[in-house]
């Protein structure tokens, strides 16, 4: 009786599980077929502009993920280790990007960053201009990316026993060695994970970059900027959207797998 039971509750989970699966499936499925049967797509792969998108939006989405991981690891620490209310309110504001709109991010970004902005404005008189510039895709996708790492990292920081640390201080271990030797090794698998989204945040940033850095071929054009300009495009028009389209896929689904194989045996991953 209860071995029936058992198996009816699996197939019941069947149908919706199911479901909810084909919906992520089918898209990225029909977005192949069609970049496997459409002829214009393939000839859309050798396109100059995309592969000058594609290298744009690898190189700064690395840097993006280097600043995060330089700047945000030290902060992820000392949030961990605080218990003070200034704590909660700061993680409360890191928190803020992940939930608002890309166009926002950008708005805001343009009101103290842009030409006429609070620090735009002083910064463009001393000749150093930020926004429809490089470094201006960078600071659009460290806005809405960086928040993932220093999420990531904050919990995992959170979650280990400072305990440890305070062991290692006694052994007469300095700080640094205590973080590098005893800290980083329990958190890793959290770092790798939050870096791996960072970074493919990053690389799919598409509002705030535009809004902030604008849609400039070989300066400020990423690959989600250049399917847009594609997908207006004459004649490339759909084609050309759907041949970047299965790029970024690409490249996005290999660093997803790596990121399952890497962290295989730990982390939330697993």
């Amino acid at each position: 009786m209860m071995g029936a039971i058992r198996t009816g509750m699996r197939r019941l989970w069947v149908v919706p599980s199911v479901a909810f699966a084909l919906f992520f499936i089918l898209p990225l499925a029909g977005l192949l077929l069609r970049a496997l049967t459409d002829g214009d797509v393939g000839a859309e792969l050798g396109s100059r502009t995309m592969w000058i998108a594609l290298r744009l939006s690898v190189f700064t989405a690395t840097l993006t993920l280097a600043l995060a991981v330089a700047l945000g690891t030290p902060l992820a620490y000392m949030l961990a280790r605080s218990r003070s209310r200034l704590a909660r309110v700061a993680i409360a504001l890191l928190d803020l990007p992940l939930v608002l709109p890309p166009a926002v991010a950008g708005i805001a970004l343009l009101t103290v960053f842009g030409r006429r902005g609070y620090l735009g404005e002083p910064l463009d008189g001393l000749g150093l201009s930020l926004s429809f510039t490089t470094a201006a895709v960078v600071m659009a996708q460290l806005f809405v990316a960086a928040p993932y790492y220093v999420r990531s990292a904050y919990a995992g920081l959170a979650a280990t026993d400072p305990g440890f640390e305070g062991v290692a201080y006694t052994l007469g271990l300095s700080r640094w060695r205590t973080f590098r030797s005893v800290t980083l090794p329990l958190v890793w698998p959290a770092l790798a994970g939050g870096a791996v989204l960072c970074w493919a945040r990053a690389l799919g940033e598409l509002g705030a970059t535009l809004l902030f850095a604008g849609s400039f071929p070989g300066r400020t054009q990423t690959m989600p900027l250049a399917i847009i300009e594609e997908l207006g495009s004459v004649p490339a028009g759909l084609a050309g959207a759907v041949s970047i389209s299965v790029v970024l896929v690409a490249v996005a689904l290999v660093l997803m797998l790596a990121l399952h194989r890497f962290t295989a045996t730990a982390g939330p991953y697993r």
